[in-house]
């Protein structure tokens, strides 16, 4: 029986290690003009808006997105890269770098996501991959990691020099989510204009953001990537922000690029509102006594939900039985549970439900917080439950 129970307890707590996040899939079509499209929430990927994600398509410049997460992980930012001539002399857009020059890497990754310089492409990927083939291996060894199961990169610029390279927008949207954690990529992504020394003149070089929507057009845009060939026509990946709402939309192979993203945005925007489901610390009125006042989740949860959505809005809360070694709390697991959340019948997030057993400490609640949280208990209106 002891033997039994340890399985089960297993197999509830392996369930409890898939990734906090479920994806609510929405069957709205984007209306776009591009042949493939996506919007999703960045923190938490919910899809917005789609059309045609999965579609494998060439992606011409957004490639460079990856390339420059790579430079940045690498940790060789301040790295003094020497260009080649194989980076100078490569076709199609270029920040004119010159043969023998002697530039950092991070100023390469500013001309590379801000004038799409295929040159800086060639000159991160062999500084960072020793050669342009081992940095090719890197970006899809870096694809795999992320999720991107229905993508392959042969570049590290989307030239459509090989067969073998593309991807979705639903992919693409995946990277930029994960892009967007590092700090230096979303800075960089959102430069309008950087300043780069010359090496041979006496004024810097003046790169401006080809990505017009964060330049002109769209106020609440927070950075991009532009990407062009003839064979992948117009792509385009940006994100944008607005009253705490973080989003990310992706374009492939589209007229009117611009103007998709724009009412992809504002669908996402007017719909919808990053809702908090619950705060982080001690979970209230549990059914079970061993776990009052221990049970805790680690973080906020927030989901994005339309005003209809949180109407019917609800959690689960599932604990594994305290088994008697548990009287003592260093005996118990650290991870003891799971709080579904439902909208409607659809569930959309598993939240980890962890033990406080020595090993495991309570988040911190602000005094605000913790007054907050007493005035709407005392009124019968608990956001914890």
């Amino acid at each position: 029986m002891k033997r039994i129970k340890k399985i089960v307890a297993a197999v509830l707590i392996s369930a409890l290690i898939i990734p906090g996040f479920a994806r609510a899939e929405v069957s709205k079509e984007a209306n776009v003009s591009a042949k493939s499209a996506i919007l999703i929430e960045q923190e938490t990927g919910r899809i917005l808006l789609s059309k045609n994600e999965h579609e494998k398509l060439r992606i011409a410049s957004i490639t460079k997105i990856m390339t420059a997460i790579l430079a940045i992980e690498s940790g060789q930012l301040d790295d003094e890269v020497t260009v080649s001539s194989r980076a100078v002399y490569t076709e199609g857009s270029s920040v004119y770098l010159q043969p023998g020059e002697k530039i950092k890497l991070r100023e390469l990754v500013y001309g590379l996501m801000l004038r799409s310089g295929n040159d800086a492409a060639v000159a991160i990927a062999e500084h960072v991959g020793g050669s342009l083939e081992g940095f090719v291996y890197k970006m899809n060894q870096k694809a795999e990691e992320i999720g991107m199961i229905h993508s392959e990169f042969a570049n590290p610029h989307g030239l459509d020099d090989h067969e073998n390279h593309y991807s979705t927008a639903y992919d693409m949207a995946l990277l930029m989510k994960y892009a967007m954690k590092r700090p230096e990529f979303a800075e960089i992504s959102g430069t309008e204009v950087h300043k780069s020394p010359n090496p041979s003149e006496k004024w810097d070089r003046v790169w401006k953001n080809k990505n017009k929507l964060l330049t002109s057009l769209y106020e609440y845009c927070t950075g991009g990537k532009t990407g062009y060939t003839k064979r992948a026509k117009r792509t385009l990946v940006t994100t944008a922000s607005k009253d705490g709402l973080n989003l990310i939309a992706v374009t492939i192979n589209a007229g009117d690029d611009w103007n998709d993203h724009i009412s992809m945005y504002e669908h996402g925007f007017n719909e919808y509102d990053l809702y908090k489901i619950k705060g982080k610390g001690v979970i209230k009125s549990l059914d079970h006594p061993y776990y009052q006042n221990k049970a805790f989740i680690q973080r906020d949860v927030f989901y994005p939900l339309t005003e209809e959505e949180k109407k019917s809005l609800r959690t689960e809360v599932n604990l594994l039985k305290p088994e008697k070694s548990w009287k003592d709390p260093e005996k118990a697991p650290s991870l003891v549970g799971r709080m579904k959340v439902m909208v409607g019948e659809e569930p959309v997030l598993n939240i980890p439900i962890y033990y406080e057993n020595g090993q495991m400490e309570k988040p911190e609640v602000s005094l605000w917080e913790s007054v907050k949280r007493l005035f709407f208990a005392l009124a019968g209106a608990g956001t914890d439950g």
